[in-house]
This record gives C-alpha cells, structure tokens and sequence, in this order.
C-alpha cells in the first residue's frame, strides 16, 4: 500500500497540520490523523514511509496504556469502529493511524528525559562544559555514555528551525514553578518505567521527549508516547559508547541525507525506495520488539 501523504474528511473543517499528524476538531473533541510523512533537519520529505503513522500511533497507544497509571494522558479512544462512527461515514485509509483525543492547550515546553548523553546536548556538553543548562553533570562524558541518573533537559517549541535546550529556571519562567515542578517528575518517571520494560526486550531507551497540555481538569499528557519519531532506541548488546549508537528512529534517514548534497533547505528530496524500506523495517522492528505484537 501507498504511503499515506494528506487527508481530507468530508464535512470536517480543514486539519491543522503538523509535520507528521493532522489534527482535525470535532467540538469537544479532537481526531489526530498520523500520516506516513517523514521529516528530517525541520524538512519534510517528498515522500513517505509506507505504514510509518499506522506504527506511530499503534505504539503511542500501548505506551499510553502501559503508562496510564503515572499520569493522565489525552487519549480516548483508538478504536476504527469508533472513529468511524464519529465520522459518520466510511474513512478506510485512517483505519489504525487515529486518535480520538481530549483537547488540551499545549505548554510552550518540550519535556526531555535523557539516560545517556547523545544527540544535541552531546554537542552542548562538548562547547559549554559540564554546568551547561546548570545541569551539573560529570566531566569526561564521551558519547553515548549512560549518565549516573536520568536528567531532565526541557526545550522550547521553535516555530521554524530547531527546537532549543534549556535550563529548569528558563522553563519554569515559561511555564510556572509548580507546572515545571509537575512535568519534570511526570517525564523522570516515564522515562524510568518506560526504560525498565525496554531492558526487558534488550533495548535501551536513550532518551524521549513529552508534550503535556492543559484542560479544564488539570494536565495532561498528549501527542505522541515513546516512538521512533520522539526517541532514541538503541540496541543493548550492540552499545558501546565513545561514539554513535544504531538507532530505531530518523536517524537511518538523517544518515543517508547527509550523503546527497542536499543543503538542507525545504522541501526535503525523494528518499529512494531503499531507504523508504529500510526505514519502515526499523520502525515495524521497534514496535514489534517493545509491543511484543506482531504488525499487520
């Protein structure tokens, strides 16, 4: 089957659209539609990963239930009889990759838990030294190394460009003291229980990142949960640290980009059929191994 690159539901207001999911408002409830889009350097590709927003959302709904007992999340129903009968008329190609949500107003920060030391804190870490973002880590880290505890490193939502690491300080004057106080030991503990079940079928949860939203009753965690598109898996029997780890997630794409000349500029390029197929192979694998489902 195709990869699925847009929607339009008839009698429905046009989507928000976002660089992977479109967020369609029902009244007092909202339909999240992911697509099978690819971004990679804040571009997205001209083409897609055949069933990639069928995986995503599938494991944001084992995460979501796996994980409802440390906090609230948005998550209503997965159910296609459901979200047909929502929409009062037959919808086959959202079929596994929608969500019925609550609706929530997004907090201004991103919600980062990182076990090990990668990616763009790593590069941080390497110009700035150990009190970068005050987070007061150890001196000597090479990359990928597992640092003595998880740390919570929040960010901002860049409206264009990259997202930006930030201190604890910086995030509580965006968002409040007590708010802060919430999501940070709501992402530790994620982080800690989603790390534990990852060791159980030989995968290390590098690091995650977490949106939470604000209702009428409180808090609430929404988005996506623990996906190759918000995660680093990495493979236990194959870490070593010192350099980069293979990973389930963009990075297989990341990588190959990196060898096009491609100058990063949006729109993003063709990804040749071996690389979609690669990728919707390490994507099927991650949810596979962490659902222990097969995917169908």
């Amino acid at each position: 089957m195709p990869a699925l690159l847009h929607t339009a539901i008839p009698g429905l207001p046009p989507a928000r659209i976002g660089k992977v999911r479109e967020v369609y408002d029902l009244g007092d409830e909202l339909l999240i539609v992911a697509t099978d889009r690819i971004s990679a350097f804040d571009a997205v590709m001209a083409n897609g990963i055949p069933d990639k927003g069928r995986i995503l959302t599938q494991l944001s709904s084992f995460w979501f239930d796996k994980l409802s007992g440390v906090c609230p999340n948005h998550v209503l129903s997965v159910d296609n009889a459901e979200v047909q009968a929502r929409l009062g008329q037959p919808q086959p190609e959202l079929a596994g990759r929608s969500t019925i949500a609550k609706k929530a107003k997004p907090l201004a920060i991103e919600c980062v838990a990182r076990g090990y030391i990668s990616g763009s804190l790593y590069k941080e870490y390497l110009a700035k030294g150990e009190d970068v973002h005050d987070l007061n880590m150890q001196a000597g880290l090479v990359e990928s190394a597992q640092l003595v505890r998880p740390i919570f490193t929040p960010a901002t939502k860049a409206q264009t460009g990259h997202d930006e690491n930030i201190s604890f300080k910086q995030a509580a004057d965006i968002v409040g003291l007590e708010t802060a106080e919430l999501v940070r030991d709501w992402t530790l503990e994620l982080y800690l229980q989603a790390s534990i079940h990852c060791a159980t079928v030989g995968l290390i949860l590098a690091d995650t990142k977490f949106e939470f939203g604000e209702t009428e009753d409180g808090i609430i965690w929404i988005d996506e949960a623990l996906t190759p598109d918000s995660s680093r898996f990495w493979v236990a029997e194959s870490y070593v640290p010192g350099k980069s780890q293979p990973s389930f997630d963009k990075q297989f794409v990341r990588d190959y980009l990196e060898t096009t000349g491609w100058d990063k500029t949006p729109p993003g390029p063709q990804l040749p059929e071996e690389i979609v197929d690669k990728t919707r192979t390490k994507y099927v694998e991650a949810y596979e191994r962490i659902s222990g489902e097969r995917f169908a």
